[in-house]
């Protein structure tokens, strides 16, 4: 499987990878994991999607939301290992979604993203395990933030 030619065939755009926005590393290899610190919906224009679901964003905008997120947490990979052929597989993604007390579809939203590694990756190596909770607030109004742990060939 070639990661970096099924990205291709996306024919999605990465942003930027983002700088971290306090004391922390945005990525870090231990071993043979790569952890990867929580990502934003970062756009190729450097600007953020802003929002909070289930109040001024849907679900479905929320999960698009995820997948931007995916694509600047690649963006982080591309930057530091220089191909996505370098991942081996997905361990874990850790996805938080800032919306309202009342919101119950958490997994829907982070599927965008998992979604997007499962595509780059393939079903078995682009998919590990996951936790998609809600929160009250998220960092600058992002409706998610996501965190992720791969292994490397």
């Amino acid at each position: 499987m070639d990661a970096d030619k099924n990205f291709e065939q996306l024919n999605l755009e990465l942003p930027a990878a983002p700088a971290p926005m306090g004391i922390y590393k945005p990525f870090l290899i231990v071993g043979n994991l790569v952890y990867v610190s929580g990502h934003g919906p970062l756009l190729p224009d450097k600007t953020s999607i802003k929002g909070r679901v289930g109040n001024t964003m849907n679900e479905d905008e929320g999960k698009l939301a995820a997948r931007q997120v995916g694509l600047s947490i690649l963006a982080t990979l591309k930057q530091n290992l220089g191909s996505f052929n370098k991942i081996k597989r997905v361990i874990k993604v850790f996805g938080m979604v800032n919306c309202e007390p009342d919101f119950e579809k958490h997994p829907f939203v982070i599927n965008g993203c998992s979604e997007l590694f499962a595509k780059v990756w393939g079903e078995d190596n682009g998919v590990g395990v996951r936790s998609a909770v809600g929160m009250g607030s998220l960092p600058g109004d992002i409706p998610v933030e996501i965190e992720a742990v791969f292994e490397l060939q």
